[in-house]
């Protein structure tokens, strides 16, 4: 959660109460700046680029005459739906978003939008960055913000070893090194 007076993310205050003791069971859409950007730009996209051109392209199959064999017509309106199903989603995901400044990031401990270097147990080192849903990519080390790797690493400092947590069954991971890096 976003803090006003010091803008810092702390993930045990992620179920606000509404005042009367009740949970509201909100959950919030953390993302980075470039995050943001990234959903924004597809958002723009698939409305004002692909969508019309789509539209265009099945009143043309349309006015074709029959359409229960026309090819045009039958995959551009599933387009359509995907586009329109994709866009729903996006426009869901937007309406969320909390968009977390990362230069207010206490750097001493692992927060959101941290890249932290650790060592496992086998003495390998690597290196994840803790983003949001949205920007998850395993290739790269983005992982998730709720994954179980991250919920582990929240709020260490460097030195500390924390245990996560796996199917695979438990690890440690000591941090050797806390950034920000602002996209």
């Amino acid at each position: 959660m976003l803090h006003d007076e010091d803008n810092e993310f702390d993930p045990d205050l992620e179920d606000e109460e509404d005042g009367d003791g009740q949970s509201q069971g909100t959950h919030h859409n953390y993302i980075t700046p470039s995050g943001m950007a990234k959903l924004k730009a597809e958002y723009q996209n698939l409305f004002h680029k692909e969508r019309p051109k789509l539209v265009e392209t099945i009143a043309w199959a349309a006015s074709n005459g029959d359409r229960s064999e026309n090819a045009d017509y039958i995959y551009g309106k599933r387009r359509l739906r995907e586009i329109d199903r994709r866009l729903r989603f996006l426009g869901r995901r937007l309406a969320s978003a909390v968009v977390v400044d990362l230069s207010h990031q206490d750097s001493s401990k692992v927060l959101f939008g941290a890249k932290v270097t650790v060592d496992d147990e086998n003495g390998k080192r690597l290196q994840y960055t803790i983003v949001g849903e949205d920007e998850i990519d395993i290739e790269n080390r983005r992982i998730s913000w709720v994954s179980p790797i991250a919920k582990a690493l929240l709020n260490a400092k460097v030195g500390d070893t924390v245990t996560v947590t796996r199917p695979q069954g438990e690890i440690d991971l000591t941090i050797k090194k806390i950034e920000y890096k602002i996209e």
